[in-house]
C-alpha cells in the first residue's frame, strides 16, 4: 500500500492525466521509473478511477440531465439519433475489445518501451489531425452516428498503454472534421461509460485477491478526493486552453514526454 506522500502523488496524477490526451499510464510510470515506487495495487487504481469518475458526472450534469429526456420520444419510443445512444455506440466497440483482449494486453503491451512508443506515435496523429483541423471548415451539427462508431473503434487503441483514451478519441473527431471543443466533449462524455467498466473490471479482480483489498481507509478516502477534485478542475481548464491556444501545445508535450520515457528505457 502507498504512503500519503506516494497517494497524493498517483492522485493528482490520475487526475490531471486522465482527462487531458496525454496519457495518463505514461505518468504513472514515471514515479516507479525515477523513484522505485512499489505498485500502488488495484484497489488505490480503483478508488483513483472512481474520483475521475466523479469529476466528469459533476462537471456535466446539466448535459447529462439534458441527455436523458432526448433518448426516448413522447411515445416512450428510442430516438436513435440522441447523444446518449451515440455515446453508448461508441462505447460498444471498446466494451467488446476489452472482453475479447484483456488477457493479451496485460501480458504483452505494459513494458516501458511499449509506453514510450505509443506516446510518440499517437503524440503525433494528434498533431496531424490538429493541422487537418485547423485547415478544413469543422462540422457543427452533434456527432453523427458514423463518427460514433469511428471514435469509438478508434478508442480500442486506448487499451494499450501510452495511447491516451481521450487522445485518440479527440484525434478521431477532429479527423472527421469537428471541432476542438465538439470533439473535446464527445470524448469527455465518452469516459463515462468507458471509466465505470474499468472500475468494475479492477474491482473484481481486485477482491479476488487479498492483496488487492485496502489497508489504510483514510489514505483511500484522500487519494479519491485529490483525484476527483483534479480532475474537476483539468477539464475546466482543458477546455478554456483549447479555445484560447488549441491543442498543438499537448502534441508537442507527448513528443517530449516521449523522448524522456526512451531516455528512461536506454540509460
Amino acid at each position: 500500500m502507498v504512503n500519503w506522500i506516494e497517494a497524493a502523488a498517483l492522485a493528482l496524477i490520475q487526475g490531471f492525466s486522465e482527462f487531458l490526451p496525454v496519457s495518463s499510464s505514461a505518468h504513472l510510470v514515471l514515479p516507479s521509473q525515477l523513484l522505485g515506487w512499489n505498485d500502488q495495487g488495484l484497489f488505490f487504481d480503483v478508488v483513483v478511477h472512481f474520483g475521475t469518475l466523479l469529476a466528469v458526472l459533476f462537471y456535466f450534469r446539466r448535459d447529462l440531465i439534458s441527455l436523458l429526456p432526448t433518448a426516448f420520444s413522447s411515445k416512450g419510443v428510442p430516438n436513435w439519433q440522441g447523444e446518449l445512444w451515440m455515446i453508448v455506440l461508441a462505447t460498444m466497440p471498446v466494451i467488446l475489445a476489452g472482453y475479447l483482449a484483456a488477457g493479451l494486453i496485460s501480458q504483452e503491451f505494459r513494458g516501458l518501451a511499449v509506453i514510450a512508443t505509443t506516446t510518440l506515435v499517437f503524440g503525433m496523429l494528434l498533431g496531424v489531425s490538429v493541422i487537418r483541423s485547423e485547415r478544413i471548415s469543422t462540422i457543427s451539427a452533434p456527432i453523427s452516428w458514423r463518427a460514433a462508431l469511428f471514435i469509438g473503434f478508434a478508442q480500442i487503441f486506448a487499451l494499450i498503454p501510452g495511447v491516451s483514451r481521450s487522445g485518440i478519441t479527440i484525434t478521431a473527431g477532429l479527423w472527421l472534421g469537428y471541432g476542438p471543443r465538439v470533439a473535446t466533449r464527445f470524448s469527455f462524455l465518452l469516459s463515462i461509460p468507458v471509466i465505470l467498466g474499468a472500475i468494475s473490471f479492477m474491482l473484481v479482480e481486485a477482491l479476488s485477491s487479498i492483496e488487492g483489498l485496502p489497508a489504510d481507509w483514510s489514505i483511500l478516502v484522500f487519494a479519491l478526493t485529490a483525484a476527483a477534485v483534479s480532475a474537476y478542475f483539468t477539464i475546466a481548464f482543458f477546455f478554456r486552453l483549447i479555445d484560447r491556444v488549441g491543442l498543438m501545445p499537448f502534441v508537442w508535450y507527448r513528443l517530449a514526454l516521449g523522448i524522456v520515457l526512451f531516455g528512461i528505457l536506454f540509460i
